[in-house]
């Protein structure tokens, strides 16, 4: 069950964007597994992909594809990962993006493919080559909420966001999904993620802006420590809002860069709420470090403890855990005595120990509640990370084991 979810928005259409869905039986018939979404010609786009050595077929095409610069048509399955495939998997990628390339009159390396499900497993290709002509003719400006679910693996419920600001007057849109539920810990940015604009920015703008965006949300997240082979988090704009996003230095101004961190924001969000077997939604914000890599490091010994994570779930202040966590986080020189931890506003350790004024039934009723913050301070220096997790559940265990079954 996921915590706290919101339901799919009304999405704005974003100019020069058109989705389409089609069945291909990748997972199970009767059900859109294969969606196809098409990009104005001219429009720009930039992305970032796994770490993982083991990186998926299609993720290694579809960065080739983006480099050559004239992105049109992204094709993204779901069911299959197409991972650990080796040169078949890479031949099936490609296949697949002639096949769109066919259907919609453009150069294959305008088509960048994207795949999420198990892996080891080769692409059902006939099925999948035969439903692609459907996605062509499904394609459609309002075609997003059909698209959401249609990327979906483990997921409970699809995800969303979408803005409209206004620039001097002139309308801007974004509208993007997401899908992710396990497997996260994306050292890059999520499962996969699809944000689009009609803003017109330069590919050499949006490039180090994706990273950005990323870094600040999907590179914030984590359900299990777990980095997939087919992560991807790509933003296109297709520059077909008449508003002049960029300021005098070549920037996206403040409006829609603030407007697309916060789309960025609420997909990672959904992923971390509807996680595997989730019950509560947790922020652990680290202060007081002496830089960024210091507070990250920290803040994420503290979310991927399982030790954490199953105090969480089962509602238990066992503080000692957090405390842990903390020193175990390979900080040098930390000096305990500068260190504090609150649940919310309930302060459970100060000067190296526990806070005096603590007490189990005030950190017992933060830990009753749905969604809290977890706040250390190193007393160190001035840097301040977030980042955002969930607990662990009965339920992570049964649906990771019976994944394939």
């Amino acid at each position: 069950m996921a915590v706290n979810p919101a339901p799919l928005p009304e999405f704005h259409a974003v100019p020069g964007v058109r989705l389409g869905t089609a069945d291909a039986a990748i997972k199970k018939p009767g059900s859109d597994d294969l969606v196809l979404l098409e990009l104005a010609e001219g429009s720009a786009a930039g992305a970032v992909f796994t770490r993982n050595a083991f990186r998926a077929a299609p993720v290694l095409v579809a960065e080739q594809a983006l480099a050559a610069g004239r992105p049109r048509y992204l094709l993204i399955n779901t069911g299959n990962a197409n991972a650990g495939t080796g040169e078949q998997g890479l031949s099936d990628a490609r296949a697949c993006c002639r096949a769109v390339a066919e259907a919609a009159g453009v150069g294959a390396e305008q088509v960048l493919p994207f795949s999420t499900g198990v892996i080891g497993e080769p692409l059902p290709l006939a099925r999948m080559l035969e439903a692609i002509p459907s996605a062509v003719t499904d394609l459609d400006p309002n075609g997003w909420a059909k698209a959401a679910p249609a990327i979906m693996t483990t997921d409970t419920l699809p995800k969303g966001a979408t803005r409209r600001v206004m620039i001097d007057g002139k309308p801007v849109h974004i509208s993007g999904i997401s899908k992710g539920a396990g497997m996260i810990r994306p050292n890059m940015a999520t499962m996969l993620a699809f944000v689009t604009t009609d803003a017109a920015i330069p590919a050499d703008v949006l490039r180090p802006l994706v990273r950005e965006l990323a870094d600040a949300s999907f590179n914030r997240i984590t359900i299990d420590g777990d980095t997939s082979t087919n992560d991807a988090c790509l933003l296109a704009a297709t520059g077909q809002s008449p508003a002049e996003v960029l300021d005098s230095r070549g920037q996206v101004v403040p409006q829609l860069r603030e407007a697309l961190a916060s789309v960025f924001l609420e997909l990672s969000h959904a992923i971390v709420r509807d996680a595997e077997g989730a019950t509560r939604f947790v922020t652990v914000e680290v202060g007081g470090a002496a830089d960024s890599d210091e507070a990250c490091r920290v803040a994420f010994a503290v979310a991927e403890s399982p030790l954490v994570k199953t105090a969480l779930y089962a509602a238990d202040p066992n503080w000692g855990r957090i405390l842990a966590a903390v020193g175990r986080a390979g900080v040098e020189d930390l000096a305990i005595d500068g260190v504090s931890i609150h649940l919310d506003d309930v302060c459970i350790v100060s000067h190296g120990g526990r806070a005096p004024e603590y007490t189990e039934a005030a950190g017992q009723a933060v830990m009753d509640q749905q969604e809290l913050t977890i706040r250390i301070d190193l007393g160190r220096g001035s840097a301040l990370e977030r980042v955002w997790t969930c607990d662990f559940s009965h339920e992570y265990v049964t649906i990771n084991a019976e994944y394939r079954t």
